[in-house]
């Protein structure tokens, strides 16, 4: 019997292990699936889930390190690193995204010991190799930056980026011919690198060589069209050639792609207001001085063109916010003299006109106002007053410096080149758009929120006193997938279990059956897309046409029409269902993953709901969708057509057309969609038209 009972006793032992184990490895996958889709502090709580399970597991402390690195929580991305290696410390990923923290955090010397570590394990791995050199370039320990790319270049011999980054310490000990040399073996390897052409183009500005570095930065635009830096060094370049309608034109494309550029608003600023359009200019020097509200030379170049203006008081505001930091300047003591006089204030006029007198008696300083002089230009750092209308550069311009990085920039960059607007699913989170004041409208979705309102279920009116009141709101058909707060997410968890409480009460199949639903819905908004499809499909089972689940009061089979009929809710699950597998499989590719079989599913169900319902333009989309992910490019464009004939209005249906018009080369047409993607609010279409045009 005692042994029969220990046997007992480690079987069960072992269940509960494995299912701890199955549970702990499903809430990272979870995560993971919600670190793809940019939902970052959602991702979060499932790595702290899995912590709390099971401290001693290196992989949930790491991605969470990458939510926060994602986050720019440097800080604490760097002390969940630290965790990760005290439980497994031969994981070349965990200190490979450790050094990318301490970079971030200017800690060089400690972002070289994690690469030097993780080398050890992994030595034939570039990227190290490659962001190491950097960090000793930063840490100005050239000359060990130098030994490493020759090791480097052993190795490596046709890697153009490390003639660059040579070519990066040559500059930094101020050995121009040597960078140059460089510089020209990398391009001699790859001429299709955009940071080599634009560090080219720095030497060239500083040796005041203006067509040679108006033809690299053209290279390097060309090649790295999203770069508003390269576009403001350009504008100097044309500048210095006369060239200022095109230096205007590149500082309007700098400040499309970065808006907040300093650079780029006081430099146009200048221009606008030599060729006259001094309104304009005066907005430029009101978003300077938004930025640096102390900055004496932008204040003085905006009293000067509130002068020109008329705004006269304006002017005198600024004039005397300058002459109170710098008493010696004369040159805004007339200008301000001037504008009393013209509003008839003789008194503080004359003061002013014989503070400069008296200058002028013992220094000759003071001249007409010059036009902007080509030949001169002052570092940003200069707060020489009289060099006011002369064009800004940075104190000192170096080489991009990129380190090889998996987690920089959006996640989305890193999959396709063209990226599809998302599929339109069911969700209770309302999509918030401040310029597109179109919702999407759908029958089913509407029978659905109808027969909520008419429910007399507990588990469908909450109590208003409860926190899952404010559950208590419609579905909705959105494109995309908003990130929740830490509050609202939780929210969304009480939600569930309080679905799932009402589930294993019901005594009526078809009351759960709705509640099921509901919960699939809940779960596809915390990301939990596998357990949706668990609850989709079991939905399916119970709700088809012949199934003896339904008993004759269940209320799917209520021919009300307030009420949701058992067609609704057959294509609103397939179309759930479709979705949640679409967003699994789409993840999974961004692993390596072959997802064939799966994506074949999602069109099984896609082509079911539309049997059911074959005028619905969001499930004519979202196989669109899938087509053209499958480079189905004519069936996605087929698709997305009739999506249009259904809801002519539909922005995001133009813009993955107009993609797969691009795809397939023909860029007449996708002109013409992107366009009016645009036009109907979905603006991203006009970057992508500019990225498209400048090739």
């Amino acid at each position: 019997m005692n042994r029969l009972l220990f046997i007992f006793i480690i079987y069960h032992l072992s269940l509960i292990t494995t299912s701890a184990q199955y549970n702990t490895d499903r809430l990272v996958t979870i995560g993971r699936s919600a670190l793809f889709y940019e939902d970052y502090v959602l991702s979060m709580q499932y790595f702290n889930q899995a912590i709390q399970a099971k401290p001693y597991l290196y992989e949930p402390w790491f991605f969470r390190a990458v939510a926060k690195y994602y986050l720019e929580d440097y800080a604490g991305a760097e002390r969940d690193c630290s965790e990760a290696l005290q439980r497994n410390p031969y994981v070349v990923s965990v200190y490979e995204l450790r050094g990318l923290t301490r970079i971030q955090q200017k800690k060089y010397s400690e972002a070289i010991s994690d690469y030097t570590r993780a080398l050890r394990y992994d030595p034939e791995n570039r990227g190290l190799w490659h962001n190491r050199v950097l960090c000793r370039i930063q840490d100005k320990d050239y000359d060990a930056a130098l030994l490493e790319l020759d090791t480097m270049q052993a190795r490596w011999s046709q890697y153009a980026t490390a003639w660059a980054m040579r070519a990066d310490v040559y500059m930094q000990q101020e050995d121009t011919v040597k960078a140059i040399e460089a510089l020209q073996q990398s391009l001699d390897i790859d001429p299709y690198d955009g940071q080599t052409w634009a560090a080219r183009s720095i030497i060239s500005l500083s040796r005041e060589e203006w067509p040679e570095a108006e033809e690299q930065l053209n290279h390097a635009i060309h090649l790295l069209p999203k770069r508003g830096g390269y576009y403001i060094n350009r504008a100097l370049a044309r500048f210095h050639q006369n060239n200022l309608r095109g230096a205007m034109a590149d500082y309007d494309m700098a400040l499309d792609l970065e808006p907040n550029n300093f650079l780029g608003h006081y430099n146009r600023g200048l221009l606008r207001a030599q060729v006259g359009d001094d309104n304009r200019a005066i907005t430029d020097f009101d978003f300077v001085l938004r930025l640096e509200p102390d900055n004496m030379l932008a204040l003085f170049n905006r009293a000067v063109l509130l002068d020109k203006t008329g705004d006269l008081h304006g002017a005198i505001r600024d004039y005397s916010k300058v002459i109170d930091e710098f008493p010696n300047f004369w040159t805004g003591l007339e200008f301000r003299a001037a504008c009393y006089r013209r509003l008839g204030m003789t008194k503080k006029a004359e003061q002013d006109e014989f503070t400069v007198y008296r200058a002028r008696l013992y220094k000759h300083l003071y001249g007409t106002q010059p036009r902007l002089d080509p030949d001169k230009m002052r570092k940003r750092s200069d707060v020489d007053l009289d060099k006011y209308n002369q064009l800004v550069v940075e104190d000192q311009q170096e080489p991009e410096r990129e380190y090889k990085n998996d987690y920089r920039g959006r996640v989305q960059n890193r999959r396709v080149a063209l990226e599809l607007q998302p599929m339109f699913a069911l969700s209770f989170v309302k999509a918030h758009d401040e310029v597109r004041a179109n919702i999407a409208f759908d029958r089913d979705v509407d029978a659905l929120n109808q027969h909520r309102v008419n429910s007399k279920s507990p588990s469908q009116i909450v109590n208003s006193k409860s926190v899952n009141s404010k559950f208590y709101r419609p579905v909705y058909v959105t494109c995309g997938h908003p990130t929740l707060s830490d509050e609202i997410s939780a929210r969304y968890f009480l939600y569930i279990d309080s679905l799932t409480a009402a589930i294993n009460k019901s005594h009526n199949t078809g009351q759960a059956v709705d509640d099921l639903l509901l919960r699939a819905i809940a779960y596809t908004v915390i990301q939990d897309n596998q357990q949706a499809i668990d609850d989709l499909s079991t939905f399916l089972q119970i709700a088809t046409p012949n199934s003896s689940l339904l008993t004759p009061n269940s209320s799917l089979l209520t021919p009300n029409s307030s009420l949701l009929t058992l067609n609704s809710s057959l294509v609103l699950a397939l179309w759930q269902r479709a979705v949640c597998q679409a967003r699994i499989s789409l993840f999974q590719a961004s692993e390596g993953a072959n997802t064939e079989l799966a994506t074949a599913s999602v069109l099984a169900d896609l082509n079911h709901a539309l049997e059911l319902r074959p005028h619905n333009a969001y499930l004519l989309y979202n196989r669109g969708c899938i087509h053209a992910r499958r480079d189905n490019l004519h069936q996605a464009i087929d698709d997305f057509t009739a999506a249009l004939q259904q809801e002519p209005n539909m922005a995001e249906a133009y813009y993955n057309r107009g993609i797969c018009y691009l795809s397939n080369g023909e860029k007449e047409k996708a002109s013409a969609d992107l366009s009016k993607a645009g036009e109907l609010g979905l603006y991203d279409a006009y970057s992508l038209l500019k990225r498209e045009g400048s090739k």
